[in-house]
């Protein structure tokens, strides 16, 4: 399948819709058998449609409440293993001395991956590499996941999908939490939650409902040096987070969220006190971040027929980097703004908006890098029940960005529901604004990058067709998909110690499917999935082409999971990694394929939780096979290589959870 292949892709499915009566991988909550649960119906926010996640032409993957429950387990700190084990996702470090990575979905690159809170970008135009390690699932109701372009709605950030955390609301009673965490690998965490809902607070007019949640974490690590080598396979780090919001629901209808973060952390790796890097001398990486940020959502209703919808946000990021005797000091800031008004007219819903968003990046020591990027765009959408079974949504953008142009982004979608069966069909096209923070580029800084004169936007299309099954306590999805960028922003070495970033000279390609299967039996279930990728790009050092590095063509899945309301949990999973192709890996040029295997278990005992939960325990390591070190620094500036496979090995972590109020 190429990207000529727009016709050619109607064509086949118009005859794979006649043929299979259904389209798309099943959202997360239609993989489950109907249990009352299930039942509830779930409004997706990240299409702006109001339409609940089975209705949706758009697909969209729910993780539940129940399912975040279960990852708050394991990784009580950060959202990377919430969002890994989605079919098509993958987590990828980007940094092994600090740890950091990004998120890729079905086979992109991290960056064109807009993550986003209740539809804000709290996090900045493009999350940094350490952002998916700082953002705790502790008030996390649901996670909406959106793969393929999605710049109709949400411009230059949303190239390649959109992950987006919505928020936990307060329960019908006051209620708190909080969880103590302590891991084999010398980590701690600390988390706590309390929400008060509506009734509980004075001064609300009558009919009005205000509600208030507050959460906050610590969280740290020890540097742990696993293979002795004198560099630290897992950083050192310690962090500080607050959020508190505000809920509003007046009776008239309008809806308010005012919402405000802080977060600071520190994190160290590279070597360790008195160890030195293969040149003789020590080489410490680290980076303390600050973030502030603040938004707001609502909306009122104007008439019986319409709907004004307003959003607003800013963000505020420091860094202090640190990389050997280079210091970088930089600051980030994001401001947006947003209108739109929606209505219903029939069989057809409608959208249409303007916004506008501002991104700069400031350096005390590389100033040339600066940008401050200003984006005006109006959008719409409209989604039509053309039939009874049969749903179509098409959305669009108009984009103009102060440096690099005007942009339009369309996206069609549609949905076949035939009994069982359900067919989702997707295309879509958007854009990305350069900046100088490439995967290579974040891990080694800008000291050895030469100034970024002419490169061109990145512009991509996706596809997808995805075909699922539900009966009883069976479901299925097949999903095949496909995207081709153009412009590829690329790291080409120029010297022994520069590099620069170019536009890449043919398209970045990637096709792939994925099979998802769950049987559900009363408070058992047990799920599995395959992903096959096959990614390719120009090479940046010639004129041919190659596998993207870091790219598995096989990833696949078993989770066994039995679960009982106020008894507890037991969990069993197994993953395999297939081969990863690898770029300037002095030790191999392509990954060993791997399997990890987890165990998890929870009891509850009143008001206490106890838990305690297993991570890779066949103890997979990449330093079991190679060093992390290089023998000789890159010309980017880096020591390591590339991560391919863990670093951690096995570890084991758990502890207690406190659980008072709530709904009974």
């Amino acid at each position: 399948m190429t990207f000529d292949f727009l016709p050619c892709f109607a064509r086949n499915l118009a005859a794979v819709a006649v043929a299979a009566g259904s389209l798309g991988i099943l959202p997360a909550q239609a993989q489950q058998a109907p249990t009352e649960r299930d039942e509830e119906e779930i409004v997706v926010q990240a299409t702006r449609s109001g339409r609940t996640a089975d209705d949706e032409a758009v697909r969209v993957e729910v993780i539940e409440r129940e399912e975040i429950e279960e990852k708050i387990l394991m990784t009580p700190g950060n959202i990377a293993m919430l969002v890994a084990e989605t079919p098509g996702v993958r987590v990828q470090v980007t940094s092994p001395s600090l740890g950091s990575s990004n998120i890729r979905v079905q086979g992109m690159d991290g960056r064109y991956t807009q993550l986003l809170a209740d539809g804000l970008p709290l996090y900045g135009e493009q999350a940094s590499s350490a952002g998916v390690l700082q953002i705790p699932p502790t008030d996390l109701g649901q996670v909406e996941v959106i793969k393929g372009a999605a710049s109709a709605l949400y411009g230059a950030s949303a190239l390649g999908g959109v992950i987006n955390f919505v928020s936990r609301r307060p329960d019908d009673a006051a209620q708190a939490e909080a969880l103590l965490n302590v891991t084999s690998r010398g980590g701690q965490d600390l988390t706590a939650y309390a929400a008060l809902p509506a009734g509980n607070l004075a001064g609300a007019s009558a009919g009005d409902a205000i509600g208030i949640s507050l959460t906050g974490g610590f969280h740290r690590q020890d540097a742990n040096d696993l293979d002795s080598d004198g560099w630290a396979d897992m950083p050192f780090y310690r962090r500080w987070t607050l959020r508190p919001r505000v809920f509003v629901e007046a009776a008239d209808g309008s809806k308010l969220l005012l919402t405000a973060g802080a977060m600071t952390e520190e994190r160290t790796g590279g070597t360790l006190p008195g160890r030195t890097a293969p040149d003789g001398r020590a080489f410490v990486e680290a980076l303390d971040t600050t973030r502030f940020d603040a938004g707001i959502v609502g909306e009122t209703p104007i008439g019986d027929a319409l709907t004004l919808h307003a959003r607003g946000s800013l963000m505020r990021q420091t860094h202090r980097h640190q990389f050997g005797e280079i210091v970088e000091d930089d600051r980030h800031e994001t401001s947006f703004g947003e209108v739109s008004l929606n209505g219903k007219a029939g069989a057809l819903d409608w959208l249409a908006g303007v916004a506008v968003q501002h991104d700069g990046y400031h350096s005390e020591q590389f100033s040339g890098f600066d940008y401050d990027f200003v984006v005006a765009g109006m959008f719409g959408q409209v989604e039509a029940d053309l039939a009874k079974n049969l749903i179509f949504s098409a959305s669009a953008r108009l984009d103009r960005h102060n440096q690099y142009g005007t942009f339009f982004s369309p996206r069609l979608s549609a949905l076949y529901k035939s009994g069982p069966w359900t067919v989702r069909a997707s295309w879509g096209r958007g854009f990305f604004a350069p900046t100088p923070f490439v995967e290579q580029i974040e891990a080694a800084g800008l000291s050895r990058l030469e100034p970024n004169d002419g490169l061109q936007a990145e512009r991509a299309q996706t596809a997808s067709i995805d075909i699922g099954y539900r009966s009883g306590g069976f479901t299925a999805s097949l999903t095949l998909f496909g995207s081709d960028v153009q412009d590829a922003a690329q790291v080409q070495t120029v010297g022994a110690d520069r590099v620069r970033l170019i536009n890449a000279a043919g398209p970045t390609r990637t096709r792939g499917a994925e099979l998802v299967a769950r049987y559900r039996w009363d408070a058992f279930s047990i799920t599995g999935n395959y992903v096959r990728v096959d990614a390719s790009e120009t090479d940046p050092q010639g004129s041919g082409r190659r596998t993207v590095p870091r790219v598995p063509r096989d990833t696949a899945g078993i989770v066994a999971m039995w679960e009982e309301q106020g008894k507890g949990r037991i969990g069993l999973e197994a993953y395999y990694t297939g081969r990863q192709s690898l770029d300037d890996n002095p030790y191999r040029a392509a990954s060993k394929p791997y399997v990890e295997l987890g165990a998890l278990a929870e009891v509850v005992i009143g008001k206490f939780r106890l838990f305690i939960n297993a991570e890779n325990i066949l103890n997979v390591r990449q330093t079991k096979f190679d060093r992390l070190v290089r023998p000789a620094r890159a010309a980017d500036g880096r020591w390591t290589v590339d991560v391919w496979a863990p670093t951690e090995g096995f570890v084991v972590n758990g502890g207690l959870r406190l659980m008072l109020g709530g709904r009974e």
